[in-house]
């Protein structure tokens, strides 16, 4: 599978679905910058990949402007509702949060109030312009994308349970089927509410009282107080250098620092020097992996409520310390358990001609999220509290006003202080890796950045809300290599050569020259153009 990658000079869009990447180019071609596309994206993406997203979930917003010349974070996560501690559910009967139904629905939707802040901060194109698109595709409709119907399919269950999704998904009572035409006349009169009367009536009007009597007619703990509260966060991006590059991530809650740690650690071995296509190499990787997680697992919550030590995390000589752990020589895989973890995320990048740079996520947490949508206001609520502790000794335990928690990350790699590399995936624990797979093709072995998307992935751990601990690898005829890893005490399964699981990732690399190249994953609906 060797998809084009498209080049240009002028602008460049890569979204996990078509009709989002054309309606970035729409907007950008309007007069609208960078921000204004992102927004655009976001949206629409609300729309086109439900499963994945929508005005219910968070988003993490990663950007370079070019005009102030330096690169900020925007925290579009939501904080847990003033009712939710543990006793909420251990008075109920619960020995941890449900992960469907409105008591998995916790926490108050961000994305939303990211979309007006990013858009009054940078963008140029008025407020109505860039919800425009993503409400005429929920008004009329659009197909049913192949990722789309696959996620329908494993979800039948929970659409069929709910009127709110049947009457969406389903038509004389079977699923829509790839090409269908879905219409969400709901969420349009939402959108439309939120296009004309801008972010506060999603938190605190008409729209958001029907989320709230909804919640609290079926037993949820979202009140009023708690959307009213909401705000997202303008915050400053971490960072690590790796072989003369820097790469960005998001500050915690984020669990971008993971990544960093890993390539950290990788900076003590001559990468290049060990085969991609080799067991040495996937020995590395995972046992790297399982040194990041299990300080992330220690440490990663609300840094407002837990002082998350990323000095010490971060620093060269830490991750020293733990690459000689490792058991390298001769190889063998240690035992590491963590949590199972949503996988439910789309991620896009955009970059225009003033030479703006977004790389960005958005997510429900699960695919279909909580599987609640509230009342008739066609919001499909996130799960993503669902990840909370009900243990008072857990840094990530569940607490009033909280942030959980939170697998997206969207990254960059910079060069004096410009970026030359937007990427992310969707992918729960895989997202780390997946980064890993990518920036270690573009930076040890030469690869462009449809080529780093194109090769073999693996994801270890427990994923995509299923638990277990297997090392789950692309099968590119790599059953030798599965033989020897299971012999260094790896729990090895070979999975299609483009597995689903794998994610659907997305990057732009902008070259010295300005040439912008643009890729998406084969593995999704999504494409990458440029002009």
């Amino acid at each position: 599978m060797n998809p084009i990658m498209p080049t240009a000079f002028h602008a460049m869009i890569a979204a996990p679905h078509y009709l989002a990447s054309m309606v970035g180019g729409k907007i950008l071609q309007q007069g609208g910058n960078a921000f204004d596309a992102a927004v655009a994206i976001s949206a629409a993406l609300a729309v086109v990949y439900p499963h994945m997203t929508g005005l219910g979930g968070d988003a993490f917003m990663l950007m370079y402007h070019a005009g102030e010349k330096r690169i900020v974070g925007l925290n579009g996560t939501g904080r847990s509702g003033r009712r939710a501690t543990p006793d909420f559910y251990v008075n109920r009967g619960f020995t941890a949060i449900p992960q469907r139904g409105v008591e998995s629905a916790i926490t108050v939707p961000g994305m939303v109030d990211a979309w007006w802040e990013l858009s009054a901060r940078y963008g140029k194109l008025p407020w109505e312009a860039l919800l425009a698109p993503a409400i005429t595709y929920a008004e009329e409709g659009f197909p049913v994308s192949r990722n789309l119907y696959y996620w329908m399919c494993r979800n039948e269950e929970l659409i069929r349970a709910q009127d709110s999704l049947s009457r969406v998904y389903m038509s004389q009572g079977k699923l829509l089927l790839p090409g269908d035409r879905l219409v969400q006349p709901e969420l349009a009169v939402t959108l439309r509410a939120v296009q004309e009367q801008g972010r506060d009536v999603f938190y605190k009007g008409e729209v958001m009282q029907l989320i709230v009597d909804a919640i609290r007619k079926d037993g949820g703990c979202l009140e009023e107080e708690d959307f009213i509260r909401h705000h997202s966060d303008w915050v400053e991006p971490v960072s690590t250098t790796y072989r003369g590059q820097e790469i960005v991530q998001m500050p915690p809650n984020s669990q971008g620092f993971s990544a960093l740690m890993m390539m950290n650690m990788l900076e003590s071995v001559d990468l290049g020097a060990v085969r991609r296509d080799s067991a040495e190499f996937y020995h590395l990787m995972t046992e790297v992996v399982k040194k990041a997680f299990r300080d992330r697992d220690r440490f990663l919550t609300d840094p407002d409520f837990v002082s998350i030590p990323l000095d010490h995390l971060l620093s060269k000589e830490y991750a020293r310390k733990l690459y000689r752990e490792l058991r390298l020589d001769p190889p063998q895989g240690d035992p590491f358990l963590s949590r199972a973890i949503g996988q439910d995320t789309a991620y896009a990048a955009v970059v225009d001609e003033e030479g703006n740079a977004v790389s960005f996520i958005q997510s429900l947490y699960f695919d279909f999220g909580s599987a609640y949508v509230a009342g008739a206001s066609g919001v499909l609520m996130q799960n993503r509290g669902s990840f909370f502790s009900l243990d008072a000794k857990e840094v990530n335990v569940l607490e009033p006003g909280k942030r959980c928690f939170h697998t997206l990350m969207p990254a960059m790699i910079c060069r004096n202080g410009k970026p030359v590399l937007l990427f992310g995936t969707q992918g729960g624990e895989g997202q780390p890796q997946t980064q890993l797979s990518v920036m270690t093709g573009v930076l040890d072995y030469g690869c462009t950045i449809q080529e780093a998307l194109a090769l073999p992935r693996w994801v270890y751990g427990r994923t995509w809300g299923e638990d277990g601990d297997a090392l789950r690898i692309e099968n590119r005829g790599f059953e030798p290599i599965a033989a020897q890893l299971r012999q260094w005490g790896h729990k090895v399964e070979l999975v299609n050569p483009w597995d689903g699981m794998m994610g659907q990732a997305q990057g732009i690399s902008i070259g010295a020259d300005g040439l912008l190249s643009g890729a998406a994953d084969p593995r999704g609906d999504g494409i990458a153009f440029g002009w």
